[in-house]
């Protein structure tokens, strides 16, 4: 027996009493201070995912177009054909961005890059996936800003555009916001460099930049609750440098098509820890470290800071002996130095030496196996009672039209193919425990509803994003064929006809109310918005993004919601590649809604064939297809209008994947065959808010006032049905689609005639585009109270600057 170590040094290093004696037990004796330094990172929840691992296994990650496949390498790839894969991956950098926003969202925005470059593949898109809390709180503000501020001057600088993302603001993300960031990049799949340290006596470098005390401890941090004391850990924040990162992305593109490079390894959490055993450990092999050739910033580091260190930039690279003056000669060539600071050993150890000194040896094999938990959970009675709340009580603005019939679950739009009981729900709370928005008090019928739809066309879950996006440059390399703010982005593949799109998509407040099908909407609507571009899916990359799972009903959260992706993905016959999972995201006022954010991919073999969302001609014919434009109460489960009209975050979210997958089959068919104008996804918001966007995009209205809805009118026009696309169609070209929706057996709506100047729909809605067209594009900056909507300020030093709370570039 041994005596305990002390508490706060189990804190530091994020490992409990229990895995400490485990490690004592598996090692034979007690650790020394960097052992356990280095021990505590990899098991870490954000390096050893020991709440998760298991729960992953359900993912389906193979396919025919699966090059590299979940937890292979840095990141995922495909095939897309002529010999090229496109190689994804997303990742969280959640707790850094709390604490520092510009410099955690810049960093995120670098490791992913890492992720993507350390395979040889040049990045080509970023994308990002962002919540926040609500805009009127002054440090929210100033977390949004430096966080947009954070990815634009980092990816600006490197030349890769960021065409696309999405955004969400509720209380629950109050104190913790999540920020998620996407790369994708291609690759000749001849060139497809793996990072396995193979070889006894290969020489192992270190390239980039120098070692400093900066991310010391990230991972841990990571790994644990957000709380008033962590702002104490600001230094684990790391401190990016883009223009060093590009020298650093091109001299491995270099490197990467060289035979005589036998790995390459980015230093992402936990540092050259990480890179190194997890390298030896993909091959079968050891390694030895000498802390003592690591080139160094800071005067006066240990070998525990050294080895934990995250400093940004930096790669690991093993080559063949023999060929130590062509690495440098290639490294030269891009204005960096390397150093030599081991070798690949035999031993099945990971040694570390600091000169003729051994500080740290430990077996590999118990370094990448951590204790793994089993997930049973439970799921909380507030979410079960908010996903039993009575939607069909609720007052309608257009008096008269609610619904007391006795609905069958398939009319409540709760059917999900595959399983014949939907997945429990779970959550902690509907308002994030902030004040929620009064009811609306509308007045008459076709003015409140005129109300409405401009009211939600006005609010920040919903407006135009320009505000963000005109801060990246989302043009450069000049392949960017659909930019952001349609359905999903689009970017042509040099020296071919194809294309590939890029869509991210998640409802936390339907993954709050039931993340079994919060989590399948998620993977469906990302489908759905390539489809509307007119891409077929090929792979999902996707970053889990929870709250405590030693909490019950977190444990249940996560559970379903793996269960739910899972679900999905074999449905719509896309497999996962690549992902990240992000757990103790909570603040004081509690977890955030559970956001399992998906990342999709999917190729256009014929880049002329690209669909936009915008009405392009007067006189098309617009029909929706997927519904027969009714509205139940179900309908507004989880919605905008539900939480914005009425203050309620309630309802049970409803999902068909056969429907679903119908739909879908159905758009492509159409896109291919060039039989549609036009496409657009109808999610957030519903049917109204869609069918604005379609007017808004393409500068004309629309005429659908013959239109009548069935059942609640507010259900049908602001309900948030799944599996829904609003497309318009050449007049002579109408029953041609109509003919293939009916093949695929899809109901199907015709809404009216593009023209005029003015939203009509149904008796109740009838807007004038400019009004609908000015309350969406000033969202966003009335939100930030910058008024209307003006280019964004110039960029100045490249630094953040705080001005009224809000960080600009």
């Amino acid at each position: 027996m041994t005596p305990d170590p002390d508490p706060a040094l189990l804190r530091e290093i994020a490992l409990s009493l229990e895995e400490y004696r485990l490690v004592v037990q598996r090692l034979g004796r007690v650790p020394n201070r960097v052992e356990l330094g280095i021990t505590g990172a990899l098991w870490s929840e954000h390096c050893g995912y020991k709440h998760s691992k298991l729960l992953l296994r359900q993912l389906p990650g193979t396919g025919p177009r699966v090059v590299v496949g979940p937890g292979e390498e840095n990141a995922g790839a495909v095939s897309i054909g002529d010999g090229l894969a496109l190689v994804m991956k997303m990742e969280s950098h959640n707790h850094p961005s709390a604490i520092e926003p510009y410099e955690g969202a810049a960093t995120g925005v670098g490791g992913i890059v890492r992720d993507i470059f350390t395979m040889g593949a040049r990045p080509i898109a970023l994308l990002n996936s962002l919540r926040f809390g609500p805009l009127d709180d002054p440090r929210n503000r100033y977390l949004f800003g430096g966080v947009v501020a954070g990815i634009a001057g980092y990816g600006n600088c490197l030349g890769i555009p960021d065409v696309g993302g999405e955004l969400f603001f509720d209380p629950s993300y109050n104190g913790n916001p999540l920020v998620n960031a996407l790369c994708a990049g291609l690759v000749e799949e001849r060139h497809l460099k793996r990072a396995r340290a193979e070889g006894l006596g290969n020489p192992i470098f270190l390239v980039g930049a120098e070692t400093g005390r900066d991310g010391i401890h990230g991972a841990t941090f990571a790994s644990e609750d957000l709380h008033a004391g962590s702002e104490a850990r600001r230094p684990a924040v790391q401190v990016g440098n883009p223009f060093l990162e590009k020298l650093l992305l091109e001299a491995c593109l270099d490197l990467a098509v060289q035979d005589w490079v036998v790995a390459i390894q980015d230093l992402g959490a936990a540092g050259l820890t990480s890179s190194a055993v997890e390298c030896a450990a993909r091959a079968g092999a050891g390694v030895e470290i000498d802390v003592g050739h690591v080139p160094r910033r800071e005067r006066g580091m240990t070998p525990y800071d050294v080895m934990l260190s995250e400093s940004q930039e930096r790669m690991l690279v093993v080559v063949q002996r023999g060929h130590e003056e062509d690495m440098r000669h290639v490294l030269a060539r891009w204005e960096l130095t390397c150093a030599q600071i081991g070798v690949v050993t035999g031993d099945g150890l990971a040694r570390v030496r600091d000169g003729a000194d051994v500080v740290a040896e430990l077996p590999i094999d118990l370094l990448m196996t951590p204790p793994l938990y089993e997930l049973a959970g439970k799921e909380s009675e507030e979410v079960q009672r908010l996903r039993a709340y009575p939607l069909e009580r609720l007052p309608d603005p257009s008096a008269g039209s609610a619904l007391t019939l006795t609905l069958s679950q398939r009319e409540r739009g709760q059917a999900v193919t595959s399983t014949p009981e939907l997945g429990e729900g779970q959550g902690q709370r509907a308002s994030g425990g902030a004040p929620r928005p009064p009811p609306y008090q509308g007045g008459g019928r076709g003015g409140s509803y005129n109300d409405v739809l401009l009211r939600l066309l006005a609010s920040p879950n919903l407006a135009s994003r320009e505000w963000v996006y005109r801060q990246y440059d989302h043009q450069v390399m000049t392949n960017t064929v659909l930019a952001p703010g349609a359905d999903a982005a689009v970017l042509r593949v040099r020296g071919t006809q194809r294309a590939v799109a890029l869509t991210s998509d998640c409802n936390g407040r339907w993954c709050y109310l039931d993340p079994y099908v919060g989590a399948a909407a998620a993977v469906a609507e990302a489908a759905r918005n390539l489809a509307c571009v007119g891409a077929r899916p090929l792979a999902v990359t996707d970053c889990l993004n929870f709250g405590n799972p030693e909490r019950p009903e977190i444990a249940h959260q996560l559970r379903e919601a793996v269960r739910g992706l899972a679900d999905a993905c074999r449905a719509l016959d896309v497999p996962v590649i690549s992902g990240n999972v992000s757990l103790y995201n909570e603040s004081q006022a509690g977890a955030i809604y559970p956001t399992p954010a998906v990342g999709m991919a999917g190729l256009i073999e014929d880049v002329a064939t690209v669909l936009r969302p915008g009405f392009q001609r007067p006189g098309d014919i617009v029909l929706l297809l997927g519904a027969d434009g009714s509205g139940w109460p179900a309908d507004l489960a989880g919605s905008e209008y539900l939480a914005l009209v009425h203050g309620l975050v309630a309802g049970a979210p409803g999902l068909d994947l056969g429907l679903e997958r119908r739909l879908q089959r159905c758009c492509l068919e159409l896109a291919e065959g060039r039989l549609l104008r036009s496409a657009h996804d109808c999610a957030e918001g519903g049917l109204a808010v869609a069918i604005a966007e379609c007017c808004i995009h393409g500068g004309i209205g629309l005429d659908a006032s013959g239109t009548r809805f069935l059942g609640r009118a507010d259900a049908a026009l602001f309900g948030e049905r799944a599996s829904r696309i609003v497309a318009s169609v050449a007049p002579d070209q109408a029953d041609d689609v109509i003919r293939s929706a009916a093949r695929h057996g899809l109901p199907w709506l015709s809404l009216g005639t593009v023209g005029g100047d003015r939203i009509r729909l149904g008796p109740s809605v009838q807007v004038p585009l400019a009004d609908a067209t000015q309350a969406w594009h000033n969202g966003l900056p009335n939100a930030l109270g910058e008024g209307t909507a003006s280019e964004p300020r110039p960029s100045g030093s490249g630094t953040q600057q705080a001005q009224g709370g809000v960080a600009h570039v």
